[in-house]
């Protein structure tokens, strides 16, 4: 029976974030994928897998183990991702309250990134549609926010046009993802150079979605506004001063959180904007 452990609602105060990916996470892990391919060294598996992670921080644990399920998946990428796929638990009913079990998946999106780009994994055979199909799935269960970033930079229009079909899923874990995915200075994540010098491409997805009915999407429309206005301020000032035309307040509450930072250094058009947005 395929099932992800339990895990604590929030980050707890002296318990380090990486034990979600510890021995508990890795051997459910091990039992999901045999499962579904009988074949799966399972124990072998968990054993790589536990090699020397005591000391690994959690994004580090996260890509040891996906080297793990590389190691013993069939060594053909788009055969392991069929398997990874099918070992997926039902998508997340919710946008908030879920807890850290999601990060359950967190290694699955770094198998992704790290062998999904590459055709020579994959038989020389193009992976981009299998892993963008994988991380549509997926990021109904965790976020793709990170393994969905080497596509954007190996091949910028293509994953751009996956996007922008994606900003009118039914589902607000698909929807939030075009945001945040694409944000070019998002926390943890190495930068979009291409979004930094040109934030251009994003704006459709953010106007798309800065009525979002979900507060989940709406946030991330915000968030990714915030990381615009740190290397075009005006881009950011602009965007916002045209949204409060006939704003609703949750469109307000977007505008507010999207200029904070620019509010609190005392930028006064910045300053200006957030004033008419209460």
């Amino acid at each position: 029976m395929l099932k992800i452990p339990e895990a604590p609602n929030s980050i707890q105060k002296g318990v380090p974030l990486k034990l979600t990916l510890g021995e508990k996470a890795i051997t459910q892990l091990g039992a999901n994928l045999q499962f579904i391919h009988p074949p799966f060294d399972k124990n072998g598996f968990i054993s790589h897998a536990l090699n020397e992670i005591e000391e690994l921080g959690i994004t580090q644990r996260s890509a040891h183990i996906s080297e793990s399920m590389r190691k013993f998946l069939p060594q053909v990428y788009s055969e392991a991702l069929e398997i990874l796929v099918k070992s997926l638990t039902p998508p997340l009913k919710k946008t908030e309250g879920n807890g850290l079990a999601s990060m359950f998946y967190m290694p699955h999106c770094s198998y992704i990134a790290k062998y999904g780009v590459d055709s020579s994994f994959n038989s020389d055979i193009d992976p981009f549609d299998i892993s963008i199909q994988a991380q549509y799935e997926l990021t109904k269960r965790f976020t793709c926010e990170f393994s969905i970033r080497p596509f954007i930079m190996a091949d910028e229009n293509r994953t751009l046009n996956v996007l922008y079909k994606w900003i009118h899923d039914e589902d607000p874990h698909v929807r939030r993802l075009c945001s945040e995915g694409t944000r070019s200075r998002l926390p943890w994540a190495t930068k979009i150079d291409s979004f930094v010098k040109d934030p251009s491409p994003t704006i459709p997805i953010l106007e798309a979605l800065k009525n979002d009915p979900d507060l989940y999407v709406r946030r991330s429309v915000a968030n990714h506004v915030g990381d615009i206005a740190k290397d075009h301020m005006v881009v950011a000032l602009d965007l916002c001063e045209e949204w409060l035309k006939d704003a609703s307040p949750e469109l307000k509450w977007v505008i507010r959180h999207a200029l904070r930072n620019p509010f609190k250094k005392g930028i006064e058009r910045a300053i200006a904007i957030r004033k008419a947005a209460k």
